[in-house]
């Protein structure tokens, strides 16, 4: 195949879908990975897509805007509230949990203290205010012991910057409960904040296994920083199930909650 035939092949498939991953076009193409990648180089010089970590995604469609807190905590409240009931059955009395900021991430604080003896890391100041909270209004000796990074605020009110980073990166998580401004099968896990990526890659590094959370809206969707490949992820909890893009991580967990889906190639075969 030439190389007009496969840019032509490669921007077909972006007027369907919003990012491409490099390991699909070669596939599809009968190519190398090296071959697509010099490919999406040379589009990308044209402005015809945007390459990504991964893939490419089409022009135009990466976000730079930081929604705040305020805003986004009520939307889509009930699929956020269903996904942190899915992401608390992963947990185990006395484990150590890591918790980035955000709204889908803030909708665990009630259901953390049906865990006894937990250790919460967390950058969200909501949550770490929340849990102290709902403590306060029990008696429960059970309660999670929170650890609060330090750092500088974001509008979603996430502690971030070298102070922040370096917290987490000197302590260790069982599991990492990630929020995401998006999540795509080529561009991975992503955000509109540079030093939130830079804090959230150490959350990511210091974790047993990661757990991303995102609702319906944030998948597909693709933000100005990187954070981590999507396979670096034990599980994707999401409240729809997304495209076959995806399906690399389909492994459904046998959770008690009907509606959110677990997608997950690894989780049943640990101990």
């Amino acid at each position: 195949m030439f190389a007009a035939e496969r840019h032509a092949a490669i921007l077909d498939r972006l007027t369907r879908r919003p990012a491409v991953r490099v390991s699909k076009l070669a596939l599809a193409l009968g190519v190398s990975e090296m071959t697509i990648r010099r490919d999406i180089d040379a589009l990308e010089t044209r402005g015809a897509l945007v390459r990504v970590h991964g893939g490419a995604v089409r022009p135009g469609t990466i976000s730079a805007v930081e929604p705040g807190f305020e805003a986004n905590r009520m939307r889509g409240k009930e699929a956020k509230q269903r996904i942190a009931a899915i992401a608390v059955s992963l947990l185990k009395p006395g484990m150590t949990v890591s918790i980035t900021g955000g709204t889908t991430t803030f909708a665990l604080a009630p259901l953390l203290l049906r865990v006894p003896g937990l250790t919460v890391i967390t950058n969200s100041l909501p949550l770490a205010d929340e849990l102290h909270r709902l403590h306060g209004a029990t008696s429960d000796d059970g309660a999670p012991q929170v650890l609060l990074s330090g750092g500088q605020l974001t509008p979603s009110k996430a502690l971030v910057g070298p102070l922040a980073t370096n917290t987490i990166a000197s302590l260790r998580a069982d599991l990492c409960f990630m929020g995401a401004h998006g999540v795509d099968a080529a561009a991975g896990i992503t955000t509109p904040n540079l030093a939130e990526a830079d804090t959230n890659r150490a959350f990511a590094r210091t974790c047993g296994r990661l757990i991303v959370l995102a609702d319906a809206t944030k998948i597909g969707v693709v933000s100005l920083a990187g954070v981590a490949a999507l396979d670096t992820a034990a599980a994707l909890v999401t409240d729809r199930q997304p495209d076959s893009e995806y399906g690399a991580l389909t492994r459904i967990l046998r959770e008690p909650v009907p509606d959110p889906h677990l997608f997950d190639p690894q989780l049943e075969e640990r101990p």
